[in-house]
């Protein structure tokens, strides 16, 4: 763990709870930092969200704008939640943003979970740092997440609502689209990413309530790949972009809502496609090559992937990615998972049931299920499933049983040990 994440992990209540006062009574004895931050983008959703962030940033940091965008979780360090004006902030200036909002914490006679003082964190630093426009993505929810302090989004975007931490979202999806609306506000247009029909009445109806405007994908703009690039067409218009520079078909809906979100903030055309060519985002459909895991791979003469999906909706994306790599070049496949023992394994290896791949299961430091149950749980969706000892090992399991073509997947926090163990993997 790096000292920034011990620092916060040992001061700070390591709990989630939903709830806007402790957010709204912290920022107040700062000075209320939300409010003087740049143009702000807003991004909820559940999958999609920290590619569409980067997307964007891509877009608008070809345009000529200095960018500040917040995401969790980290990878490996936890500056990489805070960018400013297109640099991840450094380590001095954050200790010293902590200490004022432990601080102010102590004065205000209250508490802050790790999430709200890293939220604030972010929110005082990009309040001091000049730059053009914020892009900020969502923790958990919408409502009642502590980024939605915000008041006045320039732009609130909402990638696919799907099921994702239903301890705390519960399982019904109307309901769990209604609180990712809530970043939606007065007079601030909305970009809507695909939604099935419960969810997107949901978010309509926020949007008839707060005189939102919307913008929704299917069915006042769509994008679809075409002869190897990425189409996009409006009732105006009609642009032929290149593919986004990250893996995967559910890319494209993702760059669609980067580029009408651009289309929005009126950035040009030869942005979106310099951005478009220029996004990076580890961990997702990540190709390894370098480092421990990537050339034990390669020297196996096998592909090896990273993703850090961890619920159905990924899991169907992940699906999706090999069954076209495997299409194209069929490889024995094998997955190495490990995921956070709150999750909907059973989901995410049901979409996967099809894939006849070959399933090691792994722990990594953190919540995570023990490799054996997770193995019964894989067993239990048709995949044969073994429990292994570490990512190592796991790997050289597949590579000694012939697999051609492996994903270490299930969990961004497994995802962030494997870039650790091969910092040139994981460029931000």
């Amino acid at each position: 763990m790096d000292p920034i994440s011990e620092r916060l992990r040992a001061r700070h209540p390591q709990r989630i709870d939903l709830s806007l006062d402790r957010m709204r009574a912290l920022c107040a004895a700062l000075g209320d930092p939300q409010h003087r931050l740049p143009p702000v983008v807003h991004v909820a959703g559940t999958n999609g969200k920290g590619s569409t962030v980067a997307l964007i940033r891509a877009i608008a940091e070809a345009a000529g704008l200095k960018v500040h965008a917040y995401t969790s979780p980290h990878l490996v360090r936890f500056n990489e939640r805070i960018r400013l004006a297109g640099k991840l902030v450094e380590d001095d200036q954050l200790n010293a943003i902590l200490d004022r909002i432990e601080a102010a914490t102590f004065d205000s006679g209250g508490e802050a979970t790790v999430f709200e003082s890293t939220t604030a964190a972010a929110f005082l630093a990009m309040a001091e740092t000049p730059a053009d426009l914020a892009v900020i993505e969502v923790g958990l929810g919408g409502v009642l997440d502590a980024t939605n302090v915000i008041e006045r989004p320039l732009l609130s975007v909402i990638t696919p609502v799907d099921y994702d931490h239903a301890e705390f979202l519960g399982t019904d999806l109307a309901g769990i689209a209604s609180e990712k609306a809530g970043v939606l506000k007065a007079g601030a247009p909305g970009v809507i990413g695909r939604q099935r029909e419960e969810a997107f009445k949901a978010i309509e109806r926020r949007a008839v309530d707060v005189h939102a405007p919307l913008t929704v994908l299917g069915v006042d703009f769509d994008a679809w790949a075409e002869r190897g690039g990425m189409a996009f067409q409006t009732a105006e218009l009609f642009m032929d972009l290149p593919a986004p520079a990250l893996a995967g078909a559910h890319q494209i809906d993702n760059a669609a809502l980067a580029v009408a979100a651009a289309l929005e903030l009126d950035l040009p055309e030869s942005a979106i496609i310099e951005g478009l060519r220029a996004v990076r985002w580890p961990a997702r459909l990540q190709r390894i090559s370098a480092g421990p895991y990537g050339e034990a791979a390669k020297a196996a003469e096998a592909e090896l992937w990273l993703d850090g999906g961890h619920n159905p909706h990924a899991g169907r994306a992940l699906a999706a990615f090999l069954a076209e790599r495997q299409a194209r070049a069929p490889r024995p496949l094998a997955l190495i998972c490990g995921m956070l023992g709150n999750k909907d394994a059973g989901g995410f290896f049901a979409a996967l049931k099809d894939s006849q791949a070959t399933v090691f299961t792994v722990g990594f430091d953190g919540a995570a299920a023990e490799p054996a149950a997770l193995a019964a749980v894989a067993r239990g969706h048709g995949l044969a499933a073994t429990p292994a000892g570490s990512v190592g090992e796991a790997l050289d399991l597949a590579l000694r049983f012939g697999a051609g073509r492996v994903a270490i997947c299930g969990s961004l926090y497994l995802a962030g040990e494997v870039l650790g163990a091969s910092p040139e993997t994981w460029p931000v």
